[in-house]
């Protein structure tokens, strides 16, 4: 299994993410977190978030997670067609409504422990792939459902590690200071997480867990 669960972007150390693609360099764009957003606010933004991949020297196109919404639209295999997923950022609760929608839930663990597929994402991308979503709910709105989207609330996320994850944590972030709620909630509750800054990001390959792009300030705290 390969992961790249990034807090914001790409992160400090991008070739952490490339080596873990094979030869294979097409990579699924998905951005159903932003389902919520206007429509114009939403094509707008995505031909930077591809043209960002392209310039690392893979080959991006969006997926569209509702057009697999239809039962008999099959996701899975044409999850296959791709050495990578790139999951933006914005409303997890969102994001997760479409994965269980679309049957991406179901099949991604398979694909991911059978093939060479790699998950990468961040925010948003990366919170979903723990195993579940409470506390999230002081970052992102849980009962906002884009039309035609599942009105109950998803909690329990994709379960690919056993940790949550705390993004934008003590960065210039918007969502920065709300995320201070999500890692108290985690605390108080005796939760194993990490919290990430906007830059870092978790590597998971096979049993490998680490996690990169940290700034120069903080090396010398990992050597005491």
């Amino acid at each position: 299994m390969k992961l790249y669960l990034s807090s914001y972007g790409i992160g400090n150390d991008p070739q952490k993410f490339t080596t873990l693609i094979g030869a294979n360099k097409r990579t699924a764009v998905i951005a159903n977190a932003w389902d919520l957003s206007p429509v114009e606010e939403r094509s707008g933004g995505l031909p930077a978030k591809i043209d960002g991949l392209r310039a690392l020297g893979l080959e991006p196109e969006e997926l569209d997670l509702r057009r697999y919404f239809v039962p008999h639209k099959s996701l899975k295999q044409k999850l296959e067609e791709f050495g990578a997923l790139w999951i933006l950022g914005g409303n997890s609760f969102v994001l997760l409504r479409a994965m269980n929608m679309s049957g991406f839930t179901n099949c991604i663990g398979q694909l991911l422990a059978d093939t060479e597929l790699v998950y990468a994402g961040y925010s948003a991308g990366a919170v979903v792939a723990t195993p579940d979503l409470h506390g999230i709910e002081f970052v992102d709105d849980p009962v906002a459902a884009p039309d035609g989207y599942d009105k109950k609330t998803p909690w329990e996320g994709l379960g690919l590690v056993g940790f949550r994850i705390a993004p934008h944590y003590r960065s210039d972030h918007p969502e920065s200071e709300a995320c201070e709620k999500v890692v108290e909630y985690f605390e108080n509750r005796k939760l194993t997480y990490t919290a990430l800054q906007d830059g870092e990001a978790i590597v998971v390959h096979n049993k490998s867990v680490e996690v990169v792009g940290k700034p120069p300030q903080d090396i010398g705290s990992l050597l005491k």
